[in-house]
């Protein structure tokens, strides 16, 4: 059984963050969603990005959840997807800008963004 620690706890946080809003409520409407959009497909037309993009950041955020609970027994899985959620937070942070969002909408990414450094750091 892996050792539990901070960073641990994080790596589950954040992967089961992500796995709920990309399998469980990519068709839900939230307070979060960007713009007026009430599902994870309409969140990023509301951006202007193209379809594409959603499917490969969807690729990117799940495979980062896996590897960050993979990470739990291959701690050298960790770092990379620590890396590439913070990345995707930054981008997530311009798209809530770019659409001019409510702060509110913005602490989800904040929150995933902040976790993930902690992680890199930790």
């Amino acid at each position: 059984m892996p050792e539990i620690t901070t960073t641990s706890i994080l790596q589950i946080i954040v992967a089961l963050g992500l796995l709920n809003v990309w399998l469980v409520r990519a068709g839900s409407s939230t307070a979060y969603r960007g713009g007026a959009a009430t599902s994870l497909k309409e969140e990023f037309a509301a951006y202007g990005l193209p379809e594409m993009v959603f499917y490969i950041v969807g690729v990117l955020k799940v495979g980062a959840a896996l590897a960050f609970i993979a990470g739990l027994w291959m701690p050298e899985l960790v770092a990379p997807a620590a890396g590439i959620v913070a990345v995707l937070m930054v981008g997530a942070l311009a798209m809530h800008v770019k659409v001019k969002d409510s702060v509110k909408k913005s602490i989800p990414a904040f929150l995933m963004l902040a976790m993930s450094v902690a992680i890199l750091v930790l």
